[in-house]
């Protein structure tokens, strides 16, 4: 079976860095992807995260330059709380 990539958007209320940003980034939607693969289970098929990248810059913003930048998945979910706590 093939790998696969999920998608999700996450929504930051202020501007946010994560480690390997070079400037903290702004406020807004930005969609994140994680690319899995195929894994035998017990029980069946189980998909493992093998990596994980955010799209810069944020999707309301227009520009002619857009990068996909890996991440730690731990360091996001930690900025989006991080995020909530100050809103």
């Amino acid at each position: 079976m093939d790998c696969r990539t999920t998608q999700k958007v996450v929504r930051f209320l202020s501007a946010f860095s994560l480690p390997g940003f070079d400037t903290p980034q702004p406020p807004g939607e930005y969609l994140v992807a994680h690319d899995e693969e195929p894994i035998e289970s017990g029980s069946g098929l189980a998909w493992r995260r093998v990596a994980t990248f955010i799209h810069l810059p944020a999707i309301s913003v227009r520009s002619s330059m857009q990068q996909m930048v890996p991440i730690d998945p731990a360091f996001l979910e930690a900025a989006l709380e991080q995020d909530q706590k100050q809103s």
